[in-house]
């Protein structure tokens, strides 16, 4: 059986660190040696930056690329310390500790709980912690402590002893999906929950079973299974929240193709929605290219309207899963805005974190439906060369079609256009003849 080992902060020897005393516009991430980023416990260097700030690594997991996941939970967690006036977070998998030290610094967490079940990184998570002096501090009159134990039971405890925290980031791989009830339970009602999956193999649709399993979603192969990826892991969040007499609401969902990492934001709501909205079943049919959404009372009863009223052979049916919105434009915007206010967004060479965040606030529109039209397909179905994305988009408008570019996919239209009227409309932008 694991055992607890607690850290307390060092003292007055130490300095605090506030964005303040940040240089101002750093980059994201630069390195100070080289290392071997996706080997665990394999790293040559020591000492990295990211955002400004210095820590170790020691021999723990760190991913260069998963800086944008990390810029992404402070910017909320910052957000809602602004509207709540105070913040806990729980990092429950904290690696070497580089969220919980950014979360103390930039979202200026009053206290946090580092967590890792590797008692052999605890100097090292240690160590870049005490890099934060006392300064504000919870009632407990801590800044921040270091624990080893299993995720579920650290939550338990903390749920036991009745301390809850406003925001829980979860950053587990694999589909672990046991950690979302307990996650719930340690979590403040209106508090937000950073969980992760990096399970690529389940939302392609190549292992069924398994997804099953861990999220309660039956997936089959679709075109757009990154996306699928995102709305499996919401909808096992949404179950569990259910059955504890919550719902969740998502405030942005985000993917990337390293790993894969499928990173969602949730906001847990005080009472049960008692109807199944948003949570149904999405059906491609490789027939004609269109998706459906299908609710529980259309069970038995499915088909797509190129084959109706037989039965579709070529129709696909993944669920049940989120079928409701991937982010909150409103929320996102807020995060666009304080991203400029602490020169994130000029700071990035490729300004990718504002590239980002605007595109997750274009795919928010209302009118458009889940997944997205992949050009390569349609120019396959269609038997020409893709015109465009961005003509082809400008086509879309003027016929009244609403669409935007994926986050997701670069090559990607998320648009409620069906796949005829998309060739189509391809098809009058390259002058080929429409059969």
């Amino acid at each position: 059986m694991l055992t607890a080992a607690i850290l307390t902060p060092l003292s007055s020897s130490h300095f605090r660190i506030s964005r303040n005393s940040i240089p101002q516009n750093p980059c994201r991430s630069s390195k100070v040696n080289t290392f071997a980023p996706n080997f665990r416990g394999g790293c040559k260097c020591e000492t990295q930056t990211e955002r400004g700030l210095e820590f170790e690594i020691g021999g723990a997991f760190y991913r260069q690329e998963s800086a944008s996941g990390r810029d992404l939970g402070v910017l909320a967690a910052f957000l809602h310390k602004k509207s709540n006036g105070s913040l806990r977070v729980l990092d429950a998998l904290c690696g070497c500790g580089v969220r919980s030290l950014r979360y103390l610094v930039e979202a200026e967490a009053d206290f946090v709980a580092a967590n890792d079940a590797n008692d052999s990184y605890g100097s090292t998570i240690a160590e870049n912690l005490s890099r934060v002096k006392k300064g504000s501090c919870d009632e407990s009159g801590e800044r921040w402590k270091v624990t080893h134990l299993e995720a579920n039971r650290v939550m338990v405890d903390y749920y036991l002893q009745k301390s809850f925290f406003d925001f829980i980031d979860v950053d587990s791989f694999g589909s672990d999906s046991s950690f979302l009830r307990s996650a719930m339970n340690a979590l403040r009602l209106g508090g937000l929950l950073y969980v992760t999956s990096t399970d690529g193999y389940s939302s392609g649709g190549h292992r069924p079973h398994h997804s099953l399993a861990a999220y309660g979603a039956y997936v089959r192969p679709m075109p757009y299974s990154n996306e699928v990826g995102l709305r499996m892991l919401i909808g096992g969040a949404a179950r569990e929240a259910a059955v504890l007499g919550y719902h969740i609401t998502p405030l942005f969902s985000y993917y990337a193709y390293h790993g894969p990492v499928f990173r969602v934001l949730l906001r847990l709501n005080r009472g049960k929605i008692h109807d199944s909205r948003h949570y149904g079943y999405i059906g491609y049919c490789h027939k004609c290219g269109n998706s459906h959404e299908y609710s529980w009372d259309q069970l038995g009863q499915i088909s797509c309207s190129c084959s109706m009223p037989m039965v579709s052979n070529s129709l696909v049916v993944s669920g049940p899963l989120w079928t409701g919105p991937l982010h909150d434009a409103a929320y996102l915007a807020d995060m666009l805005n304080l991203a400029k206010e602490w020169e994130w967004v000029e700071c990035d060479s490729k300004n990718s974190l504002g590239k980002l965040i605007n595109r997750m606030i274009d795919e928010s529109d209302p009118k458009l439906p889940f997944g997205y039209i992949k050009l390569d397909e349609m120019a396959s179905r269609a038997k020409i060369n893709s015109p465009s994305l961005k003509a082809l988009m400008n086509a879309m408008h003027q016929e009244g079609y609403a669409a935007s570019r994926s986050h997701i996919a670069t090559n990607a239209i998320k648009t409620n256009c069906p796949m005829t009227e998309c060739i189509r409309i391809a098809k009058e932008l390259l002058q080929v003849p429409v059969s």
